[in-house]
């Protein structure tokens, strides 16, 4: 790439004038450091000046990165999202994803890839799980669906019917009534953990337990679902028994199964958070909070591992606290224990 001689060019006046929302890098051919356009570092001359579109291409012409820009964009750009992530918490119906990073000082792809790196999830995906929880809290009032729509934030019946039931893993009308009108296939079987229990929707998994006896298992599952329809199918549900069957032995998952759960904005955003921790390896709550942001709400990360129906498919057992030892369990902290153990000696 051939240096740009146009002292129009807006580029140049973007490095001038320090704007660290322009998408480019611009390196120095004296120093052999290339630098975003907001570095805070003395401008150079125009004449020693190439532009890049990208880092990697500054790289491949020599250029090394500037350390001083290099840091305080990183620093700058996690800012932005969290700002961007906090527009979203207060009006999670109001954005187009262009709007909004320009709001923060960034180009759309810029929020893209911060925003999911920083929560697991796009700008796009958290907006909609927050439209979600409040259809939820919503539809468990009196209001009637219309309403819901968009006091929660949807634009149109339509954008509401297309998110939500995936969402509650039932339309509606049935989450209103407590899953009436919804097929619920389980089985129960004997693991290494001792019995356990599957449940799968036509969406996915939507229920794994633990216990001491199937039938308090099955009670179980009732008593989440009392509207919806129970069916134990152990011939149609043994690929899935198979995989419950090995991940509770420790062992790796060998087909990532679909999941119907429901849960708040913030429980998705923990529960993203825990199925990426390798196997044999564990967080602390605490850890687990500032990854996706919310450094101070350890306690509330303890709560959405409780609040987890999925068991071993999204894996709090391998959440603990930081003070040592494994922590409590929803299903017996020896259970925990036994899961990491074998976790570590079949890694």
């Amino acid at each position: 790439m051939v240096a740009q001689e146009i002292s129009s060019d807006p580029r140049w006046h973007a490095v001038v004038a320090r704007e660290p929302s322009s998408d480019f890098v611009f390196a120095v051919t004296s120093t052999g450091v290339y630098c975003r356009p907001g570095c805070p570092a003395p401008t150079p001359r125009r004449d020693r000046v190439r532009f890049f579109v990208t880092a990697k291409a500054a790289q491949q012409e020599g250029f090394r990165a500037c350390r001083r820009c290099g840091r305080e964009s990183a620093e700058t750009s996690a800012l932005a999202v969290r700002q961007a992530r906090d527009f979203l918490d207060q009006a999670p119906g109001r954005w187009k994803m262009t709007t909004l990073a320009g709001r923060v000082g960034l180009s759309a792809g810029q929020l893209q890839r911060g925003f999911r790196s920083a929560f697991g999830i796009s700008p796009a995906e958290y907006a909609r799980a927050l439209r979600t929880g409040k259809a939820r809290s919503a539809l468990v009032g009196p209001s009637p669906v219309t309403d819901v729509v968009y006091d929660a934030g949807f634009g149109s019946s339509r954008a509401f019917y297309e998110v939500v039931p995936a969402a509650l893993g039932m339309t509606p009308t049935q989450f209103r009534k407590g899953g009436a009108g919804l097929e619920i296939s389980f089985t129960v079987f004997d693991s290494a953990l001792g019995p356990l229990l599957v449940g799968v929707t036509e969406r996915g998994v939507c229920a794994v337990k633990m216990g001491e006896r199937p039938a308090d298992l099955e009670e179980q599952l009732r008593l989440e679902f009392p509207a919806a329809r129970l069916t134990r199918d152990d011939a149609d549900l043994e690929s899935v028994r198979q995989a419950a069957l090995e991940l509770a032995a420790g062992l790796p998952e060998q087909a990532e199964l679909p999941l119907d759960v429901r849960g708040t904005t913030f429980q998705w955003l923990v529960w993203r958070a825990i199925q990426r921790i390798p196997r044999g390896s564990t967080k602390t709550y605490g850890q687990l909070a500032s990854e996706i942001g919310r450094p101070t709400a350890a306690r509330a990360v303890a709560r959405a591992c409780a609040t987890n129906q999925v068991a071993l498919l999204i894996p709090c057992h391998r959440v603990v606290p930081a003070n040592g030892g494994d922590g409590g369990y929803r299903w017996g902290r020896e259970r925990k224990r036994r899961l990491l153990l074998a976790e570590t000696e079949t890694t």
